[in-house]
């Protein structure tokens, strides 16, 4: 959120410690992604070869299986039943891209089988969007003009986005339990590739775990700011 009015001991040690999560869990992630990278598959599949695999063998062969731009972009989106793989997942053959393309098979997986987890957070997606934008401006109208009940509404509107962020947690977590036990029976996979995708999957999992962690933080500094007002 780009509020950082008072410059206060309390913000700056917000701003470092989110720096500071944000790029140990980035480095942990490429450095993980890359080393997985290298290990071919056993099986000789690509990223979207393991995906269709998956998803035929659940009986979702309706799930179409698409190429993005841009890395590590993979996602699946529930409104038109898409997968879609970033250009290194879809067509590598590595043990990285068959533990991220049978993560998002996962998620897949779930919208098929009504998870609750995912559908409440397919259901605050517009709120926790709306919330996320309108927050700030709240907060800092009220921070200027010094009404402490601004920044409490703006602190609701965020308090949106923080569900959102925790809500993720055990969607992303279940998706990739989900895509473990595919890729060892479907997928066909010995033990040490299907552990090095666990290593994949656990790396990026942080990135949610220290994103939730960040925006709840955050959340204490501006009721702390409301609270002062």
């Amino acid at each position: 959120m780009p509020l950082f009015v008072g410059m206060n001991p309390a913000w700056l040690v917000l701003m470092v410690v989110s720096t500071i999560l944000g790029l140990v869990t980035q480095s942990y992630v490429k450095s993980t992604y890359r080393k997985w990278s290298r290990v071919p598959l056993a099986t000789g599949m690509s990223g979207a070869q393991v995906a269709r695999r998956i998803l035929d063998s659940q009986g979702l062969s309706q799930v179409d299986i698409t190429q993005v731009g841009g890395n590590l972009t993979d996602n699946y989106d529930p409104r038109v039943r898409r997968l879609a793989l970033s250009q290194d997942v879809y067509a590598t053959q590595s043990v990285a891209a068959a533990g991220v393309a049978a993560h998002e098979s996962g998620h897949a997986l779930q919208h098929a089988q009504g998870y609750v987890w995912g559908s409440i957070r397919s259901a605050l997606v517009p709120v926790a969007s709306f919330g996320s934008m309108a927050s700030w401006v709240l907060i800092l109208v009220g921070i200027v003009i010094q009404a402490g009940g601004l920044i409490y509404l703006g602190v609701i509107f965020y308090a949106a986005a923080v569900l959102f962020q925790i809500v993720t947690l055990p969607v992303e977590f279940d998706a990739s339990r989900r895509a473990l036990a595919q890729l060892e029976t479907v997928g066909g996979l010995p033990s040490e590739q299907v552990a090095g995708a666990r290593q994949v999957l656990t790396a990026a999992a942080l990135t949610y775990v220290a994103a939730a962690l960040i925006a709840a933080l955050q959340l204490l500094y501006y009721l702390m700011l409301a609270r002062d007002r």
